[in-house]
């Protein structure tokens, strides 16, 4: 009775084997569906870059605003008969402050 007892427990085993650790078992599962999950989570990163690229690319297309706008930001660029304003703001070492000036 032992010996029977003992084949079912090593036939069980056997059978359990493929379950959790063949090809298509558990374990394998598991790592697949982690790298799925990290798949997926740069797909959305990069579904969103591709829209904004998409964006901008209609944007460039539909209408000359956006050229324009590249043009003065990138190349600095302004238009005909326009006047190019450009303010610098005073850094404290270039104005001497009155506190300094009444010392000397």
């Amino acid at each position: 009775m032992k010996i029977l007892s003992f084949i079912f427990l090593l036939l069980i085993a056997a059978l359990q084997y493929p379950t959790w650790l063949g090809k298509g078992g558990w374990l394998q599962v598991r790592a697949l569906q982690q790298e799925i999950d990290k798949q997926q989570a740069t797909n959305v990163l990069l579904k969103a870059r591709n829209d904004a690229l998409a964006a901008e690319v209609t944007d460039l297309k539909s209408g000359l605003e956006a050229v324009e706008e590249r043009a003065r930001a990138e190349l600095g660029m302004i238009k005909k008969d326009e006047i190019y304003f450009q303010f610098q703001a005073h850094s404290a070492a270039a104005v001497p402050s009155p506190a300094l000036e009444s010392k000397n």
